[in-house]
């Protein structure tokens, strides 16, 4: 039986060290599961591998699209499983390395059949949200979807949107389309997590923040200025610069937040995944 390893973990564990470091004991490629990294120009404040370790170990769904380009969970799912099935024909051992809750359950789990949405349903829900913001298009929600609406992250930005974009172009709720039942997969899964003391992680991710500033994080954060309300940049670091370029804060004062946010994005991935029975935790 041909197996998947999926090597999971909160931000700034440690993930791509050791991932790297698995991958040349395996012999395997790392498949990317860390959805921001997805994106060619969010290097610094993604994270994401370097061009020397991506010609240490062959990595895939790494810069792969443009900040512009819609994707989802759903569409992950597809693309990994159509690849696994490429791999699995010269290699019994896979590596998927990353911390992107939804993007490792679709794998794992499958992802509910909900709908491609169209671009113009995008468009319009896009333009609703830069006029009318995130509180109002939530008002909505609770009227179309009032069962979602009372589980939804009331900040997620990303779920409210999709699940009135679902709305909008199928007349159905959100809800009606989540299922949640489990897909069978033709390979073993075998989840590995990294996990280090509170005080060290935290330590580490205030460390990270610091040395992506140092790297250049604010100038890269100006050249996406102009695609502030795309989805891609609906993320940690990208918020908090922007609110710097805009005259709002100060820099100093957004780089702590940043951390803190950080920090708290962490504890939101250790809580998901620590309801995982499946998963065989290292401490590093």
């Amino acid at each position: 039986m041909k197996t998947l390893i999926v090597l999971l973990g909160p931000t700034a564990v440690g993930k791509t060290d050791y991932a790297l470091n698995l991958a040349e004991q395996m012999g395997s490629p790392i498949i990317n599961a860390d959805s921001r990294q997805l994106y060619r120009d969010l290097p610094i404040g993604t994270a994401a591998p370097t061009a020397a370790q991506q010609a240490r170990v062959r990595h895939y769904f790494v810069g792969t699209l443009g900040i512009t380009d819609y994707y989802s969970a759903a569409r992950y799912e597809a693309d990994v499983l159509q690849l696994l099935e490429e791999l699995f024909q010269t290699h019994d051992r896979l590596l998927l390395s990353g911390g992107s809750m939804m993007y490792i359950d679709g794998v794992c789990n499958g992802i509910d059949d909900i709908p491609t949405i169209h671009e113009e349903t995008r468009s319009i829900l896009r333009q609703r949200l830069a006029e009318e913001g995130l509180p109002r298009l939530a008002a909505e929600l609770k009227l179309l979807d009032p069962e979602y609406y009372a589980t939804v992250d009331l900040k997620n930005t990303k779920r409210i949107v999709h699940a009135l974009e679902v709305c909008y172009q199928t007349g159905r709720t959100f809800t009606s389309f989540r299922t949640s039942t489990r897909k069978q997969r033709s390979f073993d899964i075998q989840k590995i997590g990294l996990r280090r003391q509170r005080a060290d992680l935290f330590d580490r991710i205030n460390r990270r923040v610091d040395q992506m500033m140092a790297d250049g994080f604010l100038d890269e954060a100006r050249r996406l200025l102009p695609f502030r309300n795309e989805n891609a940049l609906n993320t940690v670091g990208y918020k908090e610069l922007f609110q710097v370029l805009d005259g709002t804060w100060d820099l100093p004062f957004a780089v702590e937040r940043i951390k803190k946010n950080t920090r708290v994005y962490a504890k939101k991935q250790m809580t998901w995944f620590a309801h995982d029975p499946e998963i065989n935790w290292i401490d590093l």
